[in-house]
């Protein structure tokens, strides 16, 4: 392949060359079989998945594509207090007494071993579509769809649990002679929007679904996401990104599952009409405030109970309250991740059992160090950086102490110390509506193809930098390049502690991204990632980049140091 030919797929991936054959996946011969079977018997069919955004948009994906020309369906979307993680009892004896005979289990199943024999028991079959690392020991149904099995030879093993959806339905429309891609284009929407908030890497087919997806959603959103999109406000902005996925979108319909039961999140994203579509926004932007009250008080409770451990020598953190809510957890968990910058397992009371969810620093696999203390836990299960896990609450101080001594073995110094990997050193005048339109061909951005970040030196606040949000947590910045008199205005997110540097008078340095402004009619942003006082040796390095200067260099500076003062 030429490097043009690379270059075209990566910058216009076309999903007529950029997806894979799906019957190269593991078992996706014995899946369309058995759905061709279900069909032809009018078989009632359950499609059930988890409860974030990736399963309920599995689910929904699913849902629709089948819909379209059979009617013998339902959904099932687990409760996290009376269900618990995955595939549930309750669950399979709902497909028992409703007459169900083929569930497709999405987001969730690849180590329900025990509830999928006890569906067999009832003569109800399972198709599993999953992501997430299996077990050496595979459930007992009729196919096991996961990119990650150690025997499944398929090209990328990155996919969402909604991208293995997709590559079944895909399998399916080619199996029965429809066109695959005229089949799957009006639901891609959803598949962009489990890459981007399940935080997988937006590489290789990824990107292609990413891309195409982002291109429908800003295009035609099905009903659902629109009614989200005009909750958050962005019902008027030119192009949606993968950042308003994941900051706006995502986590409005995550709220769903956090707060209540996620099949409301479904029933959003399969509306048929924007009556119901608005309706169901509308109690889900109602469950989305909840969940951000909830996760405000559980963060400072657990910031709390942290800081009156002595953990200057610890290498992770484990905290537990019986009474804290489990929809939101995972979030807390995430917060103190980025506050002490240490793994953290956030645990609560559910079902009988503590249950909790863990997320990772840079580097660090915390789903293997949850393995090396499976004989303790009753369940779990995740990615490298995220995972879920249920065990006995006798046995918490034992996995505390036992995760503490295999992070302390495994984790290096390198991992323990955060940075942000800088692609250049820019001025200020560099930064123009042109570099953010040349950026903008780099995206979809995320995992595996992150946004470019920039460094700008001796930058100092114009005067008009101020303290905003509700807690004054961030830095509206006013900036000024004094060697090249250009201004820009910014955004720093929760470093308010840094705000005595911006207003010190001194020149800082800051780290930042270039992002789309829709109220600036230069349509440039910052989003500024760190801020440090400039060290003082820097000014003898622009002296002496002035001293190069020839004449004319000079007189530019010169006529832009004079711009900013006028």
């Amino acid at each position: 392949m030429t490097n043009g030919e690379e270059a075209r797929r990566f910058f216009r991936p076309q999903l007529s060359t950029g997806l894979h054959d799906p019957f190269l996946m593991k078992d996706m011969d014995k899946a369309v079989a058995r759905l061709n079977e279900a069909i032809g018997r009018k078989e009632r069919i359950l499609i059930y998945g988890d409860y974030d955004v990736d399963g309920t948009s599995a689910v929904a994906l699913v849902y629709r594509f089948l819909r379209s020309f059979y009617s013998s369906l339902d959904y099932y979307i687990p409760d996290r207090y009376d269900d618990g993680y995955g595939i549930s009892e309750k669950g399979v004896d709902y497909a028992f007494d409703t007459g169900v005979k083929l569930v497709i289990a999405l987001d969730c199943g690849i180590k329900a071993i025990n509830m999928v024999r006890y569906a067999k028991s009832k003569g109800i079959d399972f198709i599993i579509c999953d992501h997430h690392k299996p077990d050496d020991e595979l459930p007992e149904a009729v196919a096991v769809l996961d990119p990650k099995r150690p025997d499944d030879e398929y090209p990328y093993p990155h996919l969402s649990a909604c991208g293995v959806g997709l590559k079944f339905m895909q399998a399916f429309a080619r199996d029965n002679g429809m066109n695959e891609l005229g089949m799957i284009y009006p639901l891609l929407d959803l598949c962009a929007m489990s890459i981007a908030t399940d935080i997988v890497p937006i590489t290789g087919e990824n990107r292609v679904l990413s891309f195409n997806g982002l291109r429908r959603l800003n295009e035609n959103a099905n009903m659902g996401i629109k009614a989200i999109i005009e909750q958050c406000g962005l019902k008027d902005k030119k192009e949606l990104t993968n950042s308003d996925i994941v900051f706006k979108i995502g986590p409005r319909i995550n709220a769903s599952g956090r707060m209540m039961c996620g099949v409301e999140a479904v029933d959003l994203l399969v509306a048929r009409d924007m009556a119901s579509a608005r309706k169901s926004a509308d109690k889900i932007s109602e469950y989305n405030e909840t969940r951000k009250e909830l996760d405000k008080r559980v963060t400072e409770e657990a910031i709390e109970q942290v800081d009156k451990m002595d953990i200057k020598d610890k290498k992770s953190i484990l905290v537990y309250n019986p009474s804290w809510h489990k929809g939101v957890i995972g979030i807390v968990a995430s917060r103190l991740t980025e506050h002490y910058y240490r793994p953290a397992i956030v645990l609560t009371s559910a079902c009988g059992f503590a249950s909790g969810s863990a997320r990772s620093i840079q580097g660090f696999d915390v789903y293997s160090a949850i393995n090396s203390c499976r004989d303790l836990v009753e369940n779990f299960g995740g990615h490298t950086f995220a995972a879920g896990l249920t065990l006995k609450e006798e046995y918490i101080p034992e996995l505390s102490r036992r995760i503490e001594q295999w992070v302390e073995d495994h984790i290096t110094d390198a991992q323990q110390h955060q940075h942000l990997d800088v692609d250049m050193e820019v001025k200020f005048n560099e930064v123009t509506p042109r570099l953010f339109k040349s950026l903008k061909t780099l995206a979809p951005f995320g995992p595996g193809n992150q946004k470019p970040l920039f460094v700008a030196r001796r930058i100092k606040d114009q005067g008009q930098s101020r303290l905003v949000g509700k807690e004054l947590e961030h830095i509206r910045m006013e900036m000024v390049d004094p060697l090249t008199g250009f201004t820009h205005n910014g955004i720093a997110f929760n470093q308010a502690e840094k705000f005595d540097i911006v207003k010190s008078g001194k020149p800082f340095d800051i780290i930042f991204s270039v992002e789309e402004n829709t109220f600036s009619q230069n349509n440039i942003q910052l989003l500024v990632k760190d801020i440090k006082e400039s060290e003082t040796n820097n000014i003898s390095a622009v002296l002496s980049l002035l001293i190069k200067n020839t004449k004319d260099d000079a007189d530019v500076i010169g006529e832009n140091l004079t711009s900013v003062h006028e």
